[in-house]
């Protein structure tokens, strides 16, 4: 069993884009800018910012997080989303999620420019994507094409299927996956909780890709041997001997599944990286449209 090292991966595509980063500054351009936006106290999140903002600054990208309390309302955090959309200076900007329960999401994520909505999820670019055009693809959607290239993953023909259907990763990943592009043509399933027999399906996966958010829900009697897996899930599990007092357990069981997979990711280490990387990748495309403009 090989593991798919997302944080390598992630490393090495972070070192070329601050090259290419470094060459734009060299002929007088501004450097590339991403802002996230977070909204209330969520610890998850608060940790996913700080992660983003070191990988912008290896990258070699200017990077700023907008705070904002628990009891922000609605229409405060609208306000600032347009006026991130009238900056200039930014790139591409996010609002991480979650919201405070008291905010409608999709209220937010409408509102942002999709020529700055880096992280995939406005209609607009959702929709491109799902009609192979240029568009910005969704961060961990990206990240899992990146990976897979990376290790030289041969997609076409192969059984693939999707567990979970989240707009976020499951969703789209089907739609990728299936698409006519080098990493693609597959024949893809979409199984999630409400799946009669979800075992039959996964056992006949050769690609294999897991995004329920349910710690350790695939074992190893519900891969296919040889199968890849991809294991998206980041959750924070109770570990109480630890300092911290949780551990991350991914949707994968590990142990059990790392005798039959022939390549598998490693949570953490693995997609969470590649994530970043996606979310960078798509903020240089935007930075590249500024300073270019369209091709």
């Amino acid at each position: 069993m090989e593991l798919l090292d997302g944080r390598a991966v992630a490393t090495a595509i972070k070192t070329r884009l601050k090259e290419e980063t470094e060459t734009f500054v060299a002929a007088g351009r501004r450097r590339p800018k991403l802002v996230a936006v977070l909204a209330g106290d969520n610890a998850a999140s608060a940790a996913y910012v700080r992660n983003k903002e070191r990988a912008c600054a290896q990258a070699g990208f200017d990077s700023e997080v907008i705070r904002l309390p628990q009891d922000v309302t609605e229409d405060e955090l609208l306000a600032t989303v347009r006026r991130l959309n009238a900056d200039s200076r930014v790139d591409g900007f996010i609002v991480q999620l979650p919201l405070p329960r008291h905010i409608r999401a999709q209220r937010i994520l409408m509102a942002i420019d999709p020529a700055k909505d880096v992280d995939g999820f406005h209609p607009a670019n959702f929709g491109r994507m799902a009609l192979g055009l240029d568009g910005f693809i969704p961060a961990t959607p990206y990240g899992i094409l990146l990976l897979l290239e990376h290790y030289q993953i041969q997609t076409a023909g192969l059984e693939a299927v999707v567990l979970g259907r989240s707009h976020i990763v499951g969703l789209p990943m089907s739609i990728l996956l299936a698409q006519k592009r080098s990493t693609g043509n597959a024949t893809v399933t979409l199984v999630h909780s409400r799946t009669a027999d979800l075992k039959a399906h996964t056992r006949r996966a050769d690609l294999l890709i897991a995004a329920i958010g349910r710690p350790g829900f695939v074992t190893g009697d519900m891969v296919k041997p040889g199968a890849i897996v991809i294991d998206v899930g980041i959750n924070r599990v109770k570990a109480p001997e630890r300092k911290s007092g949780y551990r991350l357990s991914g949707d994968v069981d590990f142990d059990s599944v790392r005798t039959r997979a022939a390549y598998l990711t490693p949570v953490p280490g693995g997609v969470g990286p590649m994530t970043v990387a996606g979310l960078l990748m798509n903020t240089m495309k935007a930075y590249k449209r500024t300073v270019q403009g369209p091709r």
